[in-house]
């Protein structure tokens, strides 16, 4: 009996470890993606964007790889309390990862669109400071999900703000363009598009953040989420496509 209840436990944890290892891997994935899709938007690279495209395929496939592994878990061991949470967090943050490849995805999609249109540097390297903050937003939370420190995806989650303020500014910025000049509306919109993207990849990091805290202390966050965007409130319609 001993001996089958070792065996059970062995296997449990070996299950967990196939589920953190592809989310380790979707994650990286999912920040080359956006390394990629800011790189291809500033050089007008449209063979590197479409290569972004095709990429994206591999982040759903591990995505549907974690769905079928953790649903198998959950029927083959039957866990409980802190182990079914595991389990559910793996999924959570896995639905969040391949959102954001898809956001990824559809930047690089708007690259051959703007090819030789782009002229606002100045506004480009708000959007590649945009772009730092929220990977460095994943980098910290997907760090935090694999040590469980919930000290370090709470800084994260309070970091929200900060991007939003970059893409407030932006977008403030890119109106201002447009109204001077119709022969930017163009270019403009798909900016505002682009940063409207980062800005909810950041509120995707922010979600796993969440995620972390449930995994590790059995409970939601139950602090208001800090949020600073204003884009919203405009009556520019938002298409978050897959």
């Amino acid at each position: 009996m001993a001996m089958m209840m070792e065996h059970t436990i062995k296997a449990f944890d070996a299950d967990l470890q196939d589920l953190a290892r592809m989310i380790a891997e979707m994650g990286g994935l999912a920040e080359r993606q956006i390394g990629d899709a800011l790189d291809a938007l500033n050089r007008h690279d449209a063979v590197l964007a479409r290569g972004i495209v095709a990429a994206d395929a591999r982040i759903d496939a591990l995505q549907r790889e974690i769905e079928e592994k953790a649903i198998l878990t959950i029927a083959r061991r039957q866990p409980m309390a802190v182990d079914l949470r595991d389990i559910v967090s793996a999924l959570r943050v896995s639905n969040d990862l391949e959102r954001i490849g898809d956001l990824a995805k559809n930047i690089a999609k708007r690259v051959e669109v703007v090819e030789n249109e782009l002229k606002l540097q100045k506004v480009m390297r708000g959007v590649e400071h945009m772009t730092e903050l929220v990977l460095t937003q994943i980098k910290d939370v997907l760090d935090a999900f694999a040590r469980r420190d919930v000290g370090k995806a709470v800084q994260v989650w309070r970091g929200d703000e900060e991007v939003d303020a970059v893409n407030n500014s932006l977008f403030r910025e890119l109106l201002t363009y447009m109204m001077e000049d119709p022969r930017n509306i163009s270019v403009c919109i798909h900016l505002l598009f682009c940063a409207k993207n980062i800005e909810r990849m950041g509120d995707h990091a922010t979600n796993i953040a969440e995620t972390i805290y449930y995994k590790v202390e059995g409970h939601a966050l139950t602090d208001e989420r800090p949020k600073g965007d204003t884009t919203s409130t405009t009556n520019i319609p938002y298409r978050d496509e897959r």
